[in-house]
């Protein structure tokens, strides 16, 4: 098989979340545990650091991964979906594995997968933990999919868990409440292993009190130790004064990400990286420079990203009502001249909560991305006009997007968003 062989496989003859939705679900970690038996238990063979939540978890992840790299440690990442090349999701020092292992790994096991007949999902969280394994990494940063309890990267033992934060997303698997929701990704906190909470919710706190209690496991929330002031930024950095139980701790830290929202995730990072100091130690010049260089470090793509500059053209994969409403605050802030919103979204989702997020004032330009998830532009547009969102439908993302361009002028703002497929088609 060639690597497209290979893809090809993968992608049309297993049951695939990001493509068909719902019906690619498994409930249980039965597979995952088959799978990786058959590999020799691969999980078992590497120190991992285990992250779950709504918003937040994809750029943790990268943020750990560009500091622990930065301070000398080889360093797997393991997230999920990818944007334009599988080998996104399995990285070790931002290089994504080789096409050779992927072609190999398929080969070799598509008997057994045939077998136990896992989905898309279970097979790339084996063929990660067999690539973390043999390449030794130092650490492995692993993050959930859609849940916690259920997930199948919830088979690993880690050093640390983390959850950033919760927020409607998935209710449909992970119940209609944030209690309900919190009680899913508080599945990944283990017995007797620190947990660290990104952000301190009042409606969600109990849930992981309680559990980290009856797992006898160190309870932190970032929030109560690290405060994070944004300063200012430029085109490649933002700049941050950071202060520990109100004492200074970084002046104008450089993290090269940007949108307010980053804040809370690097208040996430700190905390974790101090409570794993004596097994991970990282110095103040390795914390300062892997933030610096976070993208060449980590590849990271798809969370503000900036693909012209005239007009001002940005595309973010936020998708639920959390994340939306994070980056729509941030998108007012930069917002220059009339402002055009390439929109496309998934059908299996509530939009009535997320489409109020977005601004009234902007011209849209309704699409649907290119899987059979994707909602047609048509009832987009319908539900859209329902919250006072005005626009025309296209029968492509890349067509909206010529679209938006052809109208905008040079001091105009273009987005593009409301998925992470949609975003995908145009980075």
């Amino acid at each position: 098989m060639t690597y497209q062989d290979t893809l090809d496989y993968l992608f049309r003859q297993l049951p695939m979340f990001q493509r068909i939705g719902p019906a690619a679900m498994k409930k249980d970690l039965g597979n995952i545990r088959q799978l990786c038996e058959v590999l020799d238990q691969p999980h078992t063979k590497f120190r991992s650091i285990h992250l779950a939540g709504t918003n937040g978890k994809g750029s943790t992840a990268h943020l750990l991964s560009a500091v622990l790299q930065a301070a000398g440690y080889k360093v797997g990442l393991y997230t999920s979906p990818h944007y334009r090349d599988f080998r996104e999701r399995i990285k070790i020092n931002g290089q994504p594995v080789g096409e050779a292992f992927v072609i190999d790994f398929v080969n070799r096991h598509r008997a057994e997968f045939e077998q136990i007949q896992p989905s898309f999902f279970e097979i790339t969280v084996a063929m990660a933990f067999a690539c973390f394994a043999q390449e030794e990494v130092d650490i492995a940063i692993i993050e959930t999919g859609l849940g916690g309890r259920l997930d199948s990267t919830n088979i690993v033992t880690p050093l640390l868990s983390v959850i950033t934060n919760i927020s409607y997303d998935h209710q449909q698997f992970l119940g209609d409440t944030l209690p309900e929701i919190a009680g899913e990704k508080a599945g990944i906190i283990k017995p007797c292993i620190p947990v660290v909470i990104g952000e301190e919710q009042a409606e969600v706190r109990s849930v992981f009190a309680e559990k980290a209690l009856a797992e006898q496991a160190p309870l932190y929330f970032a929030s109560r130790h690290y405060r994070v002031e944004w300063l200012r930024e430029d085109l490649e950095h933002t700049y941050y004064d950071v202060y520990w139980e109100d004492a200074n701790f970084a002046k104008e830290l450089p993290v090269n990400l940007h949108g307010a929202y980053q804040s809370k995730n690097i208040v996430t990072l700190l905390k974790a990286l101090e409570v794993l100091h004596d097994i991970l130690p990282v110095s103040p010049a390795a914390l300062r420079g892997g933030l610096a260089e976070l993208k060449r470090l980590t590849n990271f793509v798809g969370r503000w990203q900036i693909l012209d500059r005239t007009p001002l053209t940005i595309c973010d994969s936020a998708h639920n009502e959390g994340g939306l409403g994070m980056v729509m605050r941030q998108l007012e802030r930069v917002q220059q001249g009339q402002l055009h919103f390439v929109l496309g979204m998934v059908k299996d989702k509530d939009l009535s909560k997320v489409l109020r997020l977005l601004p009234p004032s902007a011209i849209y330009y309704f699409a649907k991305a290119d899987i059979p998830r994707g909602l047609a532009a048509e009832s987009l547009q319908t539900q859209a006009q329902a919250e006072g969102l005005q626009g025309d439908t296209y029968s492509s993302v890349a067509a909206a997007l010529a679209a938006a361009r052809q109208r905008a002028t040079a001091n105009d703002t273009i987005y593009i968003g409301g998925s992470i497929f949609t975003v995908a088609e145009v980075i």
